[in-house]
């Protein structure tokens, strides 16, 4: 593991892993809680998603224009991504078209035809990385790949983003698991 992915697991387990009783967007409940948002909207934390993200995104070879995801999960991940690679485009896929204006789902990039990499914060059941995958490919996106900072395993198996995502490559760059025994070891 690079040293960058060590210190974002590290900042993960500090600020954003919470043990108790939650109940989770799906409708299930949890005895542990992952906000990726007090990470990715860290200052440091924000640095090193970024530069993560784009590390992943070289290692599997894609060459992708633009990445983007679902708001507001995505939203820090897509900036720092494409601050770090000070070329790769940011879009947002909005949870519903505008009302007014041009009544746009997909904001910022908007190629038809352009390989793209969609990305989430967390992964429970896969429905926010799903509606953003199929968003883009209304639009007229390649989806190339699509990732996860932390992905949930839970009883029910991998999330469906990755039947939704094929043919191209689904990512996560953690598990809860990877997170939480780094959480125990830091509070041991």
């Amino acid at each position: 593991m690079s040293s960058e992915r060590q210190e974002l697991l590290k900042i993960l387990a500090q600020k954003s892993f919470r043990l108790g009783e939650f109940k989770l967007a799906s409708g299930g409940t949890s005895d542990y809680y992952i906000d990726c948002r007090t990470t990715t909207l860290d200052a440091r934390g924000a640095q090193l998603t970024g530069q993560v993200f784009l590390e992943v995104i070289r290692e599997q070879g894609w060459e992708a224009e633009a990445i983007g995801g679902l708001t507001m999960g995505a939203d820090p991940i897509v900036v720092s991504t494409s601050i770090a690679s000070g070329r790769i485009h940011g879009f947002l896929v909005r949870k519903a078209e505008k009302q007014h204006g041009t009544g746009q789902r997909i904001e910022g990039f908007r190629k038809k035809g352009a390989p793209v990499v969609i990305v989430d914060d967390v992964c429970t059941t896969g429905g926010s990385t799903v509606q953003a995958i199929e968003a883009a490919r209304a639009f007229g996106f390649e989806i190339i790949g699509v990732m996860c900072l932390v992905e949930r395993r839970d009883a029910n198996g991998r999330p469906d983003v990755e039947k939704a995502a094929a043919p191209a490559n689904f990512i996560a760059i953690f598990t809860a698991n990877d997170v939480r025994k780094e959480h125990l070891s830091l509070n041991a």
